[in-house]
């Protein structure tokens, strides 16, 4: 298990852009599971929306990807580089992610070749599927 300064060693995110607060399972370079605990302070809250608040899907796709970037960054031949979006296809957002949810979050890395990879991403509030996307990257 990674907490949150063993993530910051991995990946460059910091607040309020870090989106995973720790990671329960690793398998370098080939899958993680991760946690965000969603509070009502998160500032993306303030303005979606201020009389129900809804995690933005693109922020849960961020997590996921963060998530898949501390599996692939934690490889040797990776550690240092960045790893950043090159496309988010497939994207289906099933339940709305609010203040008080814990958001569980597994990346699993299914293609690389070179500098770019692809990923089958899934987030999970209290077991039930609220988002899946596949996330392609290129490492930089």
């Amino acid at each position: 298990m990674l907490n949150v300064t063993q993530i910051m060693e991995i990946l460059p995110h910091r607040a309020p852009f870090l989106l995973v607060d720790r990671i329960d399972e690793l398998e370098p370079g080939k899958r993680a599971v991760g946690c965000k605990a969603v509070t009502y302070n998160e500032p993306f809250f303030a303005g979606h929306f201020p009389q129900e608040p809804v995690m933005p899907g693109v922020l849960i796709c961020e997590a996921l990807a963060q998530v898949g970037a501390v599996a692939l960054l934690s490889c040797e031949e990776y550690r240092g580089k960045l790893a950043l979006f090159g496309g988010i296809q497939k994207a289906r957002f099933r339940q709305k992610v609010v203040p008080g949810d814990v958001l569980c979050l597994e990346t699993e890395l299914i293609k690389l070749k070179g500098t770019i990879g692809v990923a089958k991403a899934t987030a999970y509030v209290q077991g039930k599927v609220c988002t899946e996307a596949e996330l392609t990257f290129v490492i930089q």
